[in-house]
């Protein structure tokens, strides 16, 4: 009985999957650019060491490889598809504040691979949660872990 829908459900969760489309690498960067979308926050660490925390904050959090843009200010990575999502693909940008405060900008911006997902591997808040705890890790004069410490409540 179920054998006979079953072509139909097909069609219709590929045409949904066509309709939605995929996020992709070059959707994070335009995001930033036409600054719709990110989450932007400032830490007290220089630029190399806001460099190193996001490649760590990604690895964390099961990124695959890393594409770096230095000279441009800012990397991208994805992650690949899981247990409840299609994946993820994400961007950081750093730079120095222009306000004269010293501090480090750092923007992230995450979009779902497939968007009709529920779930996202790495949301924008999530980044920035770890972010600082790796900057509190380091300015502890600790060493980042290779592995994501426990979340801090």
């Amino acid at each position: 009985m179920y054998a006979s829908f079953r072509p139909l459900l097909i069609c219709i969760f590929a045409i949904t999957f066509i309709l939605t489309g995929c996020a992709s690498v070059n959707d994070v960067i335009a995001a930033k650019e036409s600054n719709r979308e990110g989450t932007t926050a400032f830490y007290d660490v220089s630029a190399d060491e806001a460099w190193l925390v996001a490649k760590t904050v990604f690895r964390w959090e099961g990124s695959d490889a890393i594409e770096e843009h230095r000279a441009e200010g800012y990397m991208t990575t994805s992650t690949g598809v899981g247990f409840l999502t299609a994946g993820t693909v994400m961007g950081a940008w750093i730079s120095t504040d222009t306000g004269g405060n010293g501090k480090t900008k750092v923007t992230v911006v995450t979009k779902r691979r497939v968007q009709t997902n529920i779930v996202t591997s790495l949301t924008e808040s999530t980044f920035q949660k770890r972010f600082a705890q790796a900057v509190a890790i380091l300015k502890a004069g600790q060493p980042l872990p290779q592995a994501a410490p426990p979340m801090p409540g």
